[in-house]
């Protein structure tokens, strides 16, 4: 029994880590209406699991339980092999993605051949589930029977909830000359909304993404999916554009190879998104190109920003909105009608800021960071499709605009307003100088903020579907 809870040992801990960082936080299986399947083949599977983890820790299959036991670890086996063509369908795996899956398939082989010839023992056996305990490991086995249970629980409801969101109809593609909406991040936490919200509406999308196998069976046949800018043809008809490219700015080091990263998937894209419009016959009426509050650099105090004020040269944030913005307004000497959206925290609970922090303040450990008093500029995700549909909309609406909710609050507010909406209270602090020490110039989107107005959108008539912070937060925690 020690060789064969060793390796299960090893299959459940490596299983454990594929689902949290592979499946949760790389690809987002649950938010991905195309990722279905492959998430309905992993509840299989933990299912399977959960049994045989139970199973082998409390008693000794025999006869016909034999049998079934080997049925369903064969099971597993098909399970496994639908599992990787289903991956290579629909999304593409990172290498060390691939390399575990392989050592998950090594340890599993290996666990067969050294049960099997026990298995083959108990088919002979009377047909009984025969009471054993192996001490300590027994119980071992069954809190990963019960964890792994409860994963494939989790995963079922979220594959049910994915296929519900599958069914909302979208149009057709089929009329190629009719005027479509580019959008560029289509597959990102606000793309996704945007392209959703416009195929509900029949609106003919473009979507561009870096995977191809990823982005169509994420958006089916309705939504035309290009890997490149040069793949849409000069004749296209595209009346408006929205540019919501850009790798994470929070998350690696600022270095000067992260720095032209994110200079070149922002800015750079902005760049080719210009050059597409020149050589299209018809220029579209429209384009809608995301920047970021950082455009006003780390402010804190003083007074409010709005869509006038202007940027920090000199501060990597504001350096960076300022390339953004400049590219994107190459277009109005082409006559398209530029709105440049400079979007706060966007709170949503697929991806974000929020699913991470609201973890976190479910279980009371909700932080306050620094003094806590630095402006924390927010917009719920409804709101950031909401604006980008009310600039495409509104001829108008022209320049920059501010993309945050008019309810103001500092960190610390933010995060005791997080923490109410699970019936906590934030009483961790972080302090700043470590923070400042691990991120250097990156630690000024953590500990500096700014106070930002949406007068542009206020002025043009936006109303706001979440515009107080406790209303956002309630929607979310529900």
């Amino acid at each position: 029994m020690n060789t064969v809870f060793t390796l299960l040992t090893v299959q459940a801990l490596m299983g454990a880590f594929d689902n949290l960082w592979h499946h949760e936080l790389q690809a987002k299986l649950p938010q991905r209406p195309s990722g279905r399947f492959e998430l309905a083949l992993h509840a299989a599977r933990e299912a399977i699991y959960g049994v045989v983890f139970i199973g082998l820790a409390w008693w000794q299959w025999q006869g016909a339980f034999a049998v079934l036991l080997a049925t369903l670890l064969g099971v597993e086996v098909l399970i496994t092999l639908t599992d990787f063509l289903e991956e290579d369908r629909s999304r593409q795996l990172p290498p060390f993605e691939r390399l575990l899956h392989t050592l998950l398939t090594i340890s599993y082989g290996l666990f067969l051949g050294v049960f099997g010839p026990t298995l083959w023992a108990w088919v002979h056996l009377p047909t009984a589930m025969q009471p054993v305990s192996h001490g300590w490991q027994s119980w071992a086995l069954t809190a990963y029977g019960v964890g792994v249970a409860a994963w494939s629980v989790r995963n079922v409801i979220a594959v049910r909830k994915l296929y519900a969101l599958s069914e909302t109809p979208v149009q057709p593609a089929s009329q190629r000359r009719r005027q479509a909406v580019l959008v560029i991040g289509a597959t990102g936490f606000v793309g996704q909304a945007v392209v959703a919200d416009l195929c509900r509406d029949g609106k003919r999308v473009i979507a561009l993404s870096r995977d191809l196998r990823q982005a169509r069976a994420q958006f089916g046949s309705g939504v035309w999916v290009v890997d490149t800018l040069d793949a849409i043809p000069s004749e296209t008809c595209i009346d408006a554009v929205v540019n919501l490219a850009g790798a994470r700015v929070l998350g690696r080091p600022w270095t000067a190879a992260r720095r032209r990263v994110l200079l070149g998937s922002r800015a750079g894209v902005t760049q080719q998104v210009v050059a597409l419009m020149r050589r299209l016959e018809q220029r579209p009426r429209v384009l809608v190109s995301a920047s970021a509050v950082g455009f006003y650099g780390a402010v804190n105090g003083g007074e409010p920003c709005t869509e006038d004020t202007a940027s920090k040269p000199g501060e990597f944030q504001s350096d960076l909105c300022a390339a953004i913005e400049h590219e994107a307004r190459r277009a109005e000497a082409l006559g398209v009608r530029v709105v440049r959206l400079r979007f706060g925290v966007v709170l949503g609970r697929e991806d974000g800021a929020y699913p991470m922090q609201a973890l976190a303040s479910r279980f009371g450990l909700g932080a306050i960071l620094g003094s806590g008093q630095q402006p924390m500029p927010w917009l719920h995700r409804d709101d950031a499709v909401g604006l980008i549909r009310f600039a495409l909309d509104n001829d108008h609406l022209a320049g920059a605009v501010n993309a945050v909710a008019p309810d103001a609050v500092r960190q610390a507010g933010f995060a005791q307003a997080l923490a109410a909406s699970f019936g906590r209270r934030a009483w961790l602090r972080a302090p700043a100088w470590p923070l400042r020490r691990l991120a250097g110039e990156m630690s000024t989107l953590l500990l500096d903020g700014q106070h930002v107005v949406p007068a542009a959108a206020l002025t043009a008539g936006y109303r706001f579907r979440f515009a107080e912070l406790p209303a956002a937060l309630a929607e979310l925690a529900g």
